[in-house]
């Protein structure tokens, strides 16, 4: 399947006019789950695992537009929500080596 330029750009723009799903608040895999565990360990495992999933699925749909059976919009904010974990995670990442780092150079 190939895609021209202003297929890929039209497809962006209707994503980006597209209203959210769920709103404010909507479920971005970073927010605590009802039921999940307390404890901040079972916090961060969960988040993880949102994470997994969000960018699985951004990979699953690529896969689909390449094999042509995949609607462009729908691949378009799928490979979006996943670019956008994937910089969330790279960002707390960096900001907790940081924040190690921070630590390891306090007087005692």
């Amino acid at each position: 399947m190939t895609v021209n330029l202003s297929e890929a750009l039209n497809a962006y723009q209707q994503a980006l006019k597209r209203p959210v799903e769920g709103g404010a608040g909507a479920d971005d895999g970073l927010a605590p789950q009802a039921g999940s565990g307390s404890d901040f360990a079972a916090m961060l495992r969960d988040a993880a695992e949102s994470a997994q999933s969000s960018l699985q699925q951004g990979e699953v749909a690529s896969l689909k537009a390449a094999a042509g059976q995949a609607d462009i919009n729908d691949v378009v904010v799928a490979v979006s929500k996943a670019e956008m974990t994937l910089q969330t995670v790279v960002t707390l990442r960096d900001r907790a080596v940081q924040a190690y780092q921070d630590i390891l150079r306090m007087p005692i």
